[in-house]
């Protein structure tokens, strides 16, 4: 019986043996170039990647350049606006001053007015009244005068 299993052939010889580690060896290598070829493609899409990522960033930074022009300009119009308006309006104190002298001057009218009212009735009432409207009036163009600086 010893002798029969060493003459029993398997198929395998060192030439097969040879032939297949030659064809392991080679697979090897198209799986390393293949994988090489991978990263080459992969670093290639990074670059270009990258590129454009530093186009938009460039194109951004312009951007916001523009936008941060746009609203300086903006705000100095505004202030300038500000600026030239400032004296059309009547402060708190223009208006104070002339509403006393619309008061000094509508006092003695009111005062003529309520004195008359009591002692003449019907037409020394309305004479009364139309003296109060004139001087309201010249008041009122007075106020304006003073407002806007004339």
């Amino acid at each position: 019986m010893s002798g029969e299993a060493g003459t029993s052939k398997s198929g395998w010889t060192t030439e097969t043996l040879k032939c297949l580690m030659d064809e392991r060896e080679r697979v090897r290598e198209l799986i390393a170039e293949e994988r090489d070829r991978r990263y080459a493609e992969v670093n290639v899409e990074k670059e270009k990647a990258l590129k454009i990522k530093e186009t938009a960033d460039l194109a951004a930074l312009q951007l916001a350049r523009e936008i941060q022009t746009y609203k300086d300009e903006k705000a100095n119009e505004l202030r300038e606006q500000i600026s030239s308006e400032r004296g059309l309006y009547a402060t708190k104190d223009d208006v104070a001053n002339a509403i006393r002298e619309i008061s000094a001057t509508i006092k003695p009218l009111a005062d003529y007015v309520s004195s008359q009212t009591g002692r003449s009735g019907g037409m020394g009432a309305l004479y009364g009244w139309v003296i109060a409207a004139v001087g309201l009036i010249v008041s009122v163009v007075i106020m304006m005068n003073i407002v806007s600086g004339h």
